[in-house]
């Protein structure tokens, strides 16, 4: 009789643990605005690490943000405003570290924007902060 709590019981905490693991995944945001604020960027900012996150920028970032960044592409869904990344506020944080979780994880809450992770290494990722920087737009 204990025997079979105990796996019912376990089986229970089987089933929550999965549960809020799905749940988690499919909101798309993994890393907490507090813990993304910490993250240090491991990339000096230099002209080569600019000039690389400009063309991964251009490849992955261009069709909603425009090629300068502005978010006035023509080609950005209809329902979809894109952030001007050369503006002076930005709702979703100005650290690196929540540059980087936005860039891999989305943009919550409705996550319009598809975060690049598993498309763009985090090296990868870390230039692309880079050169958002060097738009202009809000300060560390």
């Amino acid at each position: 009789m204990i025997q079979g709590r105990v796996v019912w019981g376990g089986a229970v905490v089987w089933g929550v643990t999965l549960a809020t693991s799905l749940i988690a995944a499919g909101d798309g945001q993994t890393t907490s605005r507090a813990e993304a604020a910490k993250l240090k960027n491991p990339t000096a900012v230099s002209a080569a690490s600019v000039a690389t996150g400009q063309q991964l920028f251009q490849k992955y970032c261009r069709f909603c943000h425009g090629a300068t960044g502005q978010g006035d592409s023509p080609s950005a869904p209809k329902d979809m405003k894109p952030s001007n990344l050369a503006d002076t506020t930005w709702d979703r944080g100005s650290s690196d570290g929540e540059i980087f979780v936005v860039i891999q994880e989305g943009a919550g809450p409705d996550y319009q924007m598809k975060g690049l992770k598993g498309k763009v290494s985090d090296a990868d990722t870390w230039h692309l902060v880079n050169y958002v920087r060097s738009l202009g737009g809000v300060k560390k």
